[in-house]
């Protein structure tokens, strides 16, 4: 297959990859990879997440092959609409993890300070807020050592699960695993001190 594959190329590498030949899914690979992987890099401007979101899109089109349509759009394009998707998905999965392990506390740290009023905080409601940073500490603190680690890098410094796994020489699995599992802890954990 030369450098630029034709759509009838890529159609038959899809019907081959529906029948479950993984020589065609490397070929297709081979042949769309650095576009594709530039589309995800466009969207997500990170390295690491475009690689995640790449290794996820083949995945799906692996899966998915067979329900391609060569009548409904030209190959390139309909792969173009998984990458784009599992991008967009993987955004938003990541603004909720972060969004939901702060939850619970800003719902708390909003009924501390009178529903949101602009009076300047009294005793009470310092002492609130207070006993609830000491309770998510707490929280933090039944993580496991490298669980901890590995959240609170994740969220205090803004670090992606690659940029993780590469900082802490652990598998990216095992990265997502125990952040997964600790904002789950968190969450019992704080839904306890509420």
């Amino acid at each position: 297959m030369g450098t630029t594959p034709t759509d009838q190329e890529l159609m038959d590498l899809l019907d081959r990859i529906a029948a479950q030949d993984e020589s065609a899914l490397r070929s297709l690979y081979e042949a769309t990879s650095s576009r594709l992987y530039g589309l995800a890099l466009r969207i997500l401007r990170h390295k690491d997440w475009a690689e995640d979101v790449l290794q996820d899109s083949y995945l799906h089109i692996w899966r998915s092959a067979s329900g391609y349509r060569g009548t409904l759009s030209p190959p390139l394009a309909w792969m173009g609409l998984v990458v784009r998707s599992r991008a967009l998905d993987f955004l938003r999965r990541r603004r909720a993890e972060r969004l939901h392990l702060n939850e619970e506390f800003d719902e708390a740290q909003l009924a501390a300070h009178g529903g949101g009023d602009d009076e300047s905080q009294g005793p009470l409601q310092l002492a609130e807020a207070s006993e609830q940073a000491v309770a998510l500490y707490q929280c933090l603190e039944r993580l496991e050592g490298r669980q901890r680690e590995v959240v609170s890098l994740a969220y205090l410094r803004d670090l992606s699960h690659g940029e993780l796994a590469g900082q802490l020489q652990l598998p990216l699995g095992t990265v997502k695993t125990w952040i997964r599992r600790g904002l789950e802890q968190l969450r019992r954990c704080l839904s306890r001190h509420a």
